[in-house]
């Protein structure tokens, strides 16, 4: 009976050799190509052993009958609903990196490794909801990390790889540029967008697997689509969010951020002309929460945020993405006009309630 358990293991570790093997090799020659056009497959090879399946399963109670033997009997019905998805390793300790919502409320997550190994004892450290990331761990030997890459210096027209398991096709390797960055208000569910837009083929099961530079550098987090299927829009978490939640929920296991207490709206031109304002860059505030950071600093609905430290405000997500990376307890100088003049305000930044859904 162990004879079959040991010839898979050998495999296995056949299997891990190869790949890491070409991985290094594959990072060597990255460093040695000057054209980018060149390096899709050379790429793909440096980042396939970190890229893993994410298998979930959860009992769904049914409130109607299933089937004729729940009419029969009556009563709800159980039924096990999977999901699929992509993750990739980001620590050789074993720390995995996808969306919340591939894992969701699952009752069961098993990871399937590029070597083949398929791994059912798998912990999630902590989710983080507001961004779409999770963070789950496995105990295994031999894991291969990638390695982060900064998403801040990716420019339009730039290469990328999108690496994942799309419809359980392991490892599906789509190629593409980076269409657009700063991308918002495209999934409702998420406080914290700033979308990487790529025409690089995402589809379902694509999701929490990474997007990668022309050095097999992790750069983002495949997302979403535009859409019910491909249409050549997609988009991935950049890497310099990503990575903030990844070493927050690593080490604490959860994410606080900071918090002013304000409800707000984005300026169009007629609105930013009934104000007086030159034009419709910054937050208006429409409410002011009672016994909030903003309150007691004395903001007013109707003032208008223009900057955050030394951060121009050009939308509200601008303004929840600064006041979200602020340290809590910290104060910070905001920028504001109000009635046609331009204040200065400081306020110290709270700590976001777990329960807060605005």
């Amino acid at each position: 009976l162990l004879l079959p358990y040991w010839v898979e293991q050998i495999q296995y570790a056949i299997t891990r050799g190869r790949q890491r093997a070409e991985a290094e090799v594959a990072l060597e020659l990255l460093a040695q190509l000057p054209d980018a056009q060149n390096r899709f497959a050379v790429v793909a090879k440096a980042v396939a052993p970190s890229v893993v399946g994410v298998e979930t399963e959860r009992i769904v109670v049914a409130a109607a009958p299933r089937d004729e033997w729940g009419f029969l009997f009556g009563g709800p019905s159980l039924f096990r609903a999977e999901g699929e998805g992509s993750g990739v390793i980001m620590d050789k300790e074993g720390y995995i990196i996808t969306n919340y919502h591939v894992i969701g409320q699952a009752d069961q997550v098993r990871i399937k490794l590029a070597d083949g190994r398929t791994v059912s004892n798998v912990r999630i450290v902590g989710v983080d909801p507001l961004s779409d990331l999770a963070l789950l761990k496995i105990d295994e030997p031999d894991l291969v990390p990638a390695r982060w890459g900064d998403s801040d210096s990716l420019e339009v027209g730039d290469s990328v790889l999108a690496i994942g398991n799309p419809f359980r096709l392991a490892h599906t390797v789509t190629a593409g540029i980076i269409s657009a960055k700063g991308r918002r208000g495209i999934i409702r569910e998420i406080r914290y967008e700033d979308f990487l837009q790529t025409d690089a083929a995402i589809n379902p099961g694509n999701s929490g697997g990474p997007l990668v530079n022309m050095k097999g550098e992790v750069v983002g987090i495949n997302t979403a689509i535009l859409g019910e299927r491909y249409q050549g829009i997609g988009f991935a978490i950049p890497s310099r969010l990503a990575k903030e939640v990844y070493e927050r929920l690593k080490a604490t296991g959860r994410v606080e951020r900071g918090w002013l207490g304000v409800e707000m709206q984005a300026l169009d031109e007629a609105l930013a002309n009934r104000l007086g304002l030159p034009s419709t860059q910054g937050a208006l505030i429409v409410r002011v929460f009672p016994g909030s950071p903003a309150q007691k600093a004395g903001l007013e609905p109707g003032d208008v945020v223009v900057q955050w430290n030394q951060e121009k405000i050009r939308d509200p997500s601008d303004l929840s993405l600064a006041i979200a990376r602020t340290p809590i307890g910290e104060s910070a100088t905001m920028h504001i006009i109000r009635d046609g003049q331009r204040i200065q305000v400081q306020v110290r930044v709270g700590q976001r309630p777990e329960r807060l859904r605005f």
